[in-house]
């Protein structure tokens, strides 16, 4: 199953320059630090942010007092050679030279894959730079306005060459200042994204597709309307994504997705979703809506991504306490589906670093997190093997803390495995039916995978009443039988 690593490139890059004294460009990262990248069972590294940034996008970012005030918030000592501007307001598909160019990505590539690993790169669908090529070489491709709509409302449209092209939005935000609309129904723009994304899928295997389902008819019909133009009869991604997968058939797809569009973007052709329900039921609510979102089909569930913390949300060390992080840890790590893991997670960074940023600041490592990570990868990579389970786990008249207990199997023809997470800050108690049905007549041993104790138990109790579990608030369990 699909493990992911979100590395941030300018950032990563910059600090292992700075450990080894010389300027490191992606075909330069020694080898232990490849090693060292590639944790247990992470088998995608995403390498964000490697595309040339726009200098037009990075004067406008320089000239908005508020946000450069967001990065003074974040990096206290920061300085104009901190600001890069932003990855996701790409001037051109191309590896930006500070990181080493195309060489160096090819290198990277085949580091990654000697070790197994595939490499993934981001796309921007719904806008470009204000000083991408195709202002000029494909203006079809583009969202374009008059000279009274830009009088009218300067936020949202601009000028450049002569023409005025509309602003880069989705339909619940003002427009973002930095970058320029595409028209997801124009026949230009689909033929240039395939181009592009073929040409990702040149230089790496997988891509994950930012904001996807701006680019769906309803949604950019809704954002957009007639300044759109007709809604083709067959929709962005359908028709972007199989012309893709003609030249490379096994391309990942990964769509970064909300308001509850995971499922209808699957069917149109991602690999994967992101999983942002499951991520606000961990942080912010309480296990039944944790149970409820699981008990979703399995094919649905194995098409999402599961994540706690990634560039765009506050790392899950300043928003919740340490034992629920760590409970929500053990959940999105044993699910069925894909995984996300961020670069500094591990290490229990609280501070969020803002993507125009190529440095952050030093903060000290959480070595008992680590320690805690060190252990919850592996047993993930042993655990997600065969058929997964959810387990209803049962109570009594005067005990109904079960409740709070999330739990499913994993069932391998080699390997059994059972997870109980308490998501909740008070003990709780259940009795766990298995869906296992030979279990009577010896005992079975249960060796639990994140802190090595060993269980012993009736294999006739267990098949008559369960097994018995009692777990501290936020306490875990990945038992190995």
């Amino acid at each position: 199953m699909t493990v992911i690593h979100e590395i941030n490139t300018r950032v990563w890059l910059g600090e292992l320059s700075r450990r080894y004294g010389r300027h490191v460009t992606l075909g330069e990262v020694p080898e232990e630090v490849w090693d060292a990248l590639v944790l247990p069972g992470v088998d995608t590294v995403w390498l964000m942010g490697v595309w040339e940034r726009s200098p037009a996008g990075l004067r406008i970012a320089l000239g908005d007092g508020g946000l450069t005030a967001s990065f003074r918030d974040a990096l206290p000592d920061l300085t104009e050679a901190d600001i890069a501007g932003s990855p996701y307001c790409v001037r051109n598909y191309v590896v930006d030279p500070v990181l080493g160019g195309p060489e160096g990505l090819a290198a990277a590539r085949v580091r990654l894959a000697a070790r197994g690993t595939r490499l993934l790169l981001d796309h921007v669908p719904n806008h470009i730079a204000p000083d991408h090529p195709w202002l000029t070489e494909r203006p079809d491709c583009l969202i374009r306005g008059s000279a009274q709509d830009l009088a009218r409302a300067p936020a949202a449209f601009l000028e450049t060459g002569g023409q005025v092209f509309a602003r880069g939005r989705d339909p619940y935000f003002p427009p973002w200042p930095d970058v320029v609309q595409l028209n997801a129904f124009s026949e230009a723009l689909r033929e240039a994204t395939v181009e592009t994304l073929v040409s990702i899928g040149d230089q790496a295997d997988g891509v994950r597709c930012d904001m996807a389902m701006l680019m769906m008819n309803d949604i950019f019909g809704k954002t957009w309307g007639d300044r759109a133009g007709t809604a083709p009869a067959e929709d962005f991604w359908p028709y972007v994504i199989p012309r893709v997968r003609a030249r490379h058939p096994g391309l990942l797809f990964v769509a970064e997705a909300y308001w509850d569009l995971e499922a209808a973007l699957q069917q149109q052709g991602f690999d994967h979703c992101y999983d942002k329900r499951l991520y606000d039921r961990l942080l912010h609510e309480d296990a039944e809506s944790v149970r409820a979102h699981l008990g979703a089909g399995l094919t649905y569930q194995q098409g999402l991504v599961r994540f706690l913390e990634n560039h765009d949300e506050p790392r899950v060390a300043a928003v919740i306490p340490q034992d629920r992080a760590r409970a929500a840890a053990v959940a999105v790590a044993t699910l069925p589906g894909a995984t996300l893991w961020h670069e500094g997670q591990f290490e229990g960074r609280g501070v969020r670093t803002p993507v125009f940023l190529s440095r952050r600041p030093e903060e000290p490592v959480d070595e008992p997190l680590r320690a805690f990570y060190g252990r919850l990868l592996p047993a993930a990579a042993t655990v997600r093997r065969g058929e997964w389970r959810l387990v209803t786990s049962v109570g009594w008249p005067d005990n109904d803390t079960h409740r709070h207990l999330l739990a499913w199997t994993w069932t391998h023809a080699d390997a059994r495995h059972l997870v109980v997470v308490n998501d909740s800050d008070r003990p709780a108690q259940a009795r766990l039916p298995l869906p296992w049905d030979d279990l009577r007549g010896r005992v079975h041993r249960l060796t639990d995978l994140l802190d090595g104790a060993v269980y012993d138990r009736d294999g006739d109790e267990l098949a008559d009443s369960g097994l018995f579990v009692s777990l501290p608030a936020w306490g875990c369990h990945v038992l190995e039988w």
